[in-house]
């Protein structure tokens, strides 16, 4: 039986671009090669796309070749570029495992439609609705679903500081991992932390910061029958979350701990799973997803983000959901190739 074509998309020119490779260097442990047989295409800091044998160290140099996807749905895959020849490699589907601008906000989803290959995760609009995260409150809202009150600042807009309703939470609308997000208490600090967040987005949200715990919930599948995850809390001794940020992540947090299952009452898992569940759906996305939320004292769920291509790297939340459930790695990336092989047929 011939092996699945996979092309697994990693790196990326985002500040994510570090954590990306760490989550593909987990996919390949993960990655039955029986059944599938990986072409690693890596994106560089600078934007320029190379096929390489494995997403480790240096993997950029070496016998890494120039390749690009073809927007050429004949071609079907990938041409790669040598010593003036072209090589034609025919994929069956993709599976991007890129973080951040240009990678989950629907530009790379945007090309793999042009091309006509099957790909894993969410498409062109609940990508970039969810990269978006005045948008995911917006359409989120729409469903019944709770989210900070918040407001946008756009360009060099101006901000009557004096009005705010401290803490808030200053970030950039269209960023993960948490780069550029501050946490402020006062007016003062204020045009620092709009400084901040502008050097990753010329679209910056200002939140409330709510009070109550901050929970997660991992999702596999369609939206008419998603599978999901146990329920995870993040355990803060001071600060924010902000993992991928640190030093070291990989030996522990300086700040956070995972606690999963989540230590709640059974009542509040269900709720938890049943709104990240609504949200999931009223958001259009498919594939996978990891909704993070914060569970309030009175027990009342409200949205903080959804992330459409969470990290998978080995201390990230949302492998450590699924596994907790009963989902290792390896399922979870057999089901999701297997649902979009699945999708490509009917």
């Amino acid at each position: 039986m011939n092996r699945a074509r996979i092309g697994i998309i990693f790196g990326g020119s985002s500040e994510e671009h570090s954590v990306s490779v760490k989550s593909a260097q987990e996919v390949a442990k993960n990655l039955d090669t029986d059944s599938y047989e990986p072409y690693w295409i890596g994106i560089t800091r600078s934007g320029a796309w190379k096929l390489c044998d494995f997403p480790g160290t240096g993997w950029e140099n070496g016998g890494a070749r120039p390749v690009v996807l073809s927007p050429d749905r004949s071609v079907h895959g990938l041409l790669v570029l040598e010593q003036g020849r072209c090589e034609v490699i025919r994929l069956d589907l993709v599976l991007p495992v890129l973080h951040g601008t240009l990678g989950e906000d629907g530009a790379v989803q945007g090309l793999l439609e042009l091309s006509g290959i099957p790909y894993a995760g969410c498409d062109v609009q609940s990508s970039a609705i969810c990269m978006d995260k005045s948008l995911t409150y917006t359409v989120a809202r729409s469903a019944g679903i709770a989210t900070p009150d918040f407001r946008v600042v756009t360009g060099n807009g101006k901000v009557d500081a004096g009005r705010l309703p401290y803490p808030v939470f200053v970030k950039p609308a269209r960023s993960g991992s948490s780069f550029g997000v501050s946490k402020v208490t006062g007016e003062e600090d204020l045009p620092s932390a709009l400084d901040a967040a502008r050097q990753y987005d010329s679209k910056i949200l200002i939140e409330e910061a709510v009070a109550g715990s901050e929970v997660g919930c991992a999702i596999l599948g369609d939206p008419c029958a998603p599978i999901t995850g146990e329920v995870d809390r993040v355990a803060l001794s001071h600060g924010f979350f902000r993992i991928h940020q640190e030093n070291s992540p990989e030996t522990g947090s300086e700040n956070s701990t995972f606690i999963v299952p989540a230590d709640i009452s059974e009542a509040s898992r269900r709720l938890v799973q049943e709104s990240a569940r609504t949200i999931y759906r009223a958001l259009g996305c498919r594939g996978l997803a990891r909704v993070d939320m914060f569970l309030k004292e009175d027990g009342q769920v409200v949205l903080n983000e959804v992330n459409t291509l969470p990290g998978m790297t080995s201390y990230s939340r949302y492998p450590r959901m699924m596994a907790a459930a009963g989902l290792p790695l390896s399922d979870v990336i057999d089901r999701l190739v297997s649902m979009t092989l699945h999708r490509k047929k009917r």
